[in-house]
């Protein structure tokens, strides 16, 4: 018999996230197929090309999500595996608090569907520059292998809050958080 995709009104009615994450990545049920479920690098949720408007059910399906070691994103449940498209992070970093300055500083960043993270040892902040001299590609670890795109007015007040370090590899620009060190990007040495 033929599965179908889940029934989006009864899981948008299932109770607020205000209780911890479901344990997704304990849960190995059978891939059902493909959702048409698809997240845009802007952090917008579509399914069947429409984007999703209601929140809760946005935050529902953060809360199940997952990323195996092929590479894929799954929507998990303990009885069913969906896989879903994803462009390039599930989760968009859409705002930064600071406290403390220098190596004291701690930044936690928020994201689109409410995650908030400490960048630091368990969160660590990566920029990726996929072309020599293109543009960056910025991250925070949230769980497991999912991690959040920082938006460009995230990554501007970081790069404002930034330092330069000198390195055994060369002059370093980032930002401490948690008593770590972040690269932001890699300074030319005779400028």
């Amino acid at each position: 018999m033929p599965h179908s995709t889940p029934d989006l009104a009864v899981l948008a009615n299932l109770p607020n996230s205000s209780r911890p994450l479901p344990p997704v990545d304990s849960w190995n049920p059978p891939l059902l197929g493909d959702m048409d479920l698809h997240i845009t690098r802007d952090g917008v949720w579509h399914h069947e090309g429409t984007p999703i408007q209601r929140e809760a059910l946005v935050q529902l399906f953060a809360s199940i999500l997952r990323r195996d070691e092929d590479g894929h994103y799954y929507l998990v449940t303990p009885v069913e595996k969906w896989r879903i498209q994803v462009d390039d992070a599930p989760f968009l970093a859409i705002r930064v608090d600071a406290t403390g300055v220098g190596i004291e500083q701690c930044l936690t960043l928020t994201t689109n569907v409410g995650d908030v993270i400490t960048a630091g040892p368990d969160h660590p902040l990566i920029v990726e520059y996929r072309t020599v001299g293109g543009e960056p590609a910025p991250y925070i670890h949230v769980r497991g292998r999912l991690r959040a795109l920082l938006s460009r007015a995230v990554f501007l007040e970081l790069v404002e809050r930034g330092e330069e370090r000198l390195t055994a590899d060369g002059l370093d620009y980032g930002v401490w958080s948690q008593g770590q060190f972040f690269i932001l990007g890699r300074l030319d040495e005779t400028a």
